[in-house]
């Protein structure tokens, strides 16, 4: 797919780098890839449901002030241009934030998130809020209130979730990278299911100021994107501390994009020697499927033949980390979504009394695995259980973070799959809660833990379904990630580009909106192949 001159599914080399030189040169505008986006999202987007609202005035405002400041000769900052889609649990001054819910139907915060308004501070510009599992809760982005989304591989498959909104517009080509939330898994899963960049950024490198929260100790916000480049060029702009939010880090933010680019320049042919990585054996074991043990074991292979010693590491508290995470997070939770009463934000219902209007708007307003969720974790905390659920999944929780950092002090980077599966079908978990929960088996002890984590796309099943490696690193060492995962990117880029989702051969009518601005932008700068781009 296309976007003015700028390719958006741009393997190794990514979005943002191109569309810099691009908007620099003056080969392009923001107004003109700004339009193209939102043409591609008109075209697509009712195939896929990424999207639950575009904003189309905001992010043409926002393009054409990216362009005034190109023309003054100022520098619009590092992520100029650049089109990205926001997760319904982010708040957006002016725009609706749902958090996929009807409870918050209708919603318009007065303010937007760190994560949100340090991008857009860099150039960024937002076209969009994209679906999502009620409040996070889910893998699958069925549990929205306002539909689902479709898996732009396989329009019968789930994108995953909860982030499953942001990946599949990813995906499909309908931003240029988009934000996610991660409780549980919820950013990398998804960038397995639906073959892109996914990062789970250290708990507090981000801030969670405007974040909806779900678990507030678990709760990460991290980018997805076509490129390791890219991921580490939004972790770049949005990391660092906020006064806003007490538990986010002071430790310094390092030159991501730095350690890309020098990984991207290496041209040694054994990057990777002398670094040391490890397959967790767990992750391999019983319930994760043929194909994508396949896929790990190729990924295995790929490092290996990039000069790194690759062993095999036992995690005895692996299979714990589930039920630990199914107690702790329900119970914050609980306390969590306590807050929409009806009172002061979102819908209410009206009762004979106040009771009767707690109770009646909550029951309209939450689906059913947020009910689900709030009851289990209010059970946990209840008087004469807490000890037996609570208290001892939060020793679990410690006993996992030290077995993990342990392991670190000896490795460079911990792998796994990011999901025992490629994405399910459509429907195929929804009526068995438990059976969707266990996907969340490669994804939820990073969480416990709150050390970073980086999805890559790294091959295929024979279905031609995507399937993502997952390198885990020690606590604020994503910079090592980005490394490693960009020379594994660079090596896998050929067999990765081989395939692109099907929705890539849609055929999209040409937008005379787009015509308009192509017009009087080609007397500028000449021709340029925006409507062979619409067409797919």
């Amino acid at each position: 797919a296309r976007c003015g001159a700028v390719r958006v599914r741009a393997g190794a080399k990514g979005a943002i780098g191109p569309l810099q030189a691009e908007l620099r040169s003056k080969k392009t505008s923001a107004e003109e890839v700004a339009s193209a986006f939102l043409a591609k999202v008109d075209a697509v987007d009712s195939e896929v449901g990424a999207y639950l609202e575009v904003s189309r005035e905001r992010a043409l405002a926002a393009a054409r002030a990216v362009d005034a400041r190109l023309a003054a000769g100022e520098d619009p900052g590092p992520l100029a241009g650049v089109c990205i889609a926001v997760k319904d649990n982010l708040c957006t001054r002016g725009l609706a934030t749902t958090a996929g819910s009807r409870i918050l139907e209708g919603y318009q915060p007065p303010y937007d998130a760190t994560a949100v308004a340090r991008l857009e501070a860099a150039g960024a510009v937002v076209i969009g809020k994209t679906n999502m599992d009620e409040f996070g809760m889910g893998s699958t982005t069925e549990g929205s209130a306002f539909g689902s989304t479709k898996n732009p591989w396989d329009a019968s498959r789930v994108p995953g979730g909860s982030s499953g909104g942001s990946a599949a517009a990813v995906a499909a080509g309908l931003c240029a990278a988009a934000l996610g939330s991660d409780t549980g898994g919820s950013i990398r899963q998804p960038a397995s299911f639906c073959g892109v960049v996914g990062l789970k950024p250290t708990y507090s490198r981000v801030s969670r100021h405007g974040l909806l929260a779900y678990a507030s100790s678990l709760d990460v916000v991290g980018p997805l994107t076509t490129s390791v480049a890219d991921a580490a060029a939004l972790l770049e702009v949005m990391a660092g501390h906020d006064s806003n939010d007490a538990t986010s880090s002071s430790v310094p933010v390092p030159a991501y994009s730095e350690s890309v680019g020098a990984a991207a320049a290496n041209d040694d042919s054994a990057p990777l020697k002398g670094k040391r990585y490890a397959i967790v054996k767990e992750a391999l074991g019983e319930g994760v499927e043929a194909a994508v043990k396949e896929v790990i074991l190729s990924a295995v292979s790929r490092l290996e033949a990039l000069g790194a010693t690759v062993d095999e590491v036992s995690l005895p508290t692996f299979e714990l980390g589930l039920p630990a995470y199914y107690i702790l997070a329900p119970s914050e939770a609980s306390s969590n979504l306590a807050r929409y009463d009806g009172m002061r934000y979102g819908a209410r219902v009206e009762a004979e009394d106040l009771t009767g209007t707690y109770r009646a708007t909550r029951a309209a307003g939450f689906g059913a695995e947020v009910k689900r969720r709030i009851l289990t974790g209010t059970y946990a905390l209840s008087a004469g259980y807490y000890d037996a659920y609570y208290k001892t999944a939060q020793q679990v929780r410690s006993v996992i973070k030290a077995e993990m950092s342990d392991a670190l002090g000896t490795y460079d980077a911990l792998l796994s799959p990011a999901a025992p599966t490629p994405a399910y079908k459509l429907g195929e978990k929804t009526s068995d809660p438990l059976a969707m929960y266990a996907g969340d088996l490669m994804t939820v002890n990073i969480n416990l833990a709150g050390l970073p984590a980086l999805v890559v796309p790294a091959g295929y099943t024979a279905d031609g379904l995507p399937v993502g490696v997952q390198f885990v690193g020690d606590a604020f060492a994503e910079e090592k990630l980005f490394a490693t995962a960009a020379a594994f990117e660079a090596a896998a880029a050929e067999d990765i580009a081989a395939r692109s989702p099907a929705v890539y051969a849609a055929v999209a009518p040409p937008d005379p909106r787009v015509e308009a601005i192509v017009a009087g932008y080609k007397a500028e700068v000449g021709a340029f192949d925006l409507l062979a781009w619409v067409s797919g």
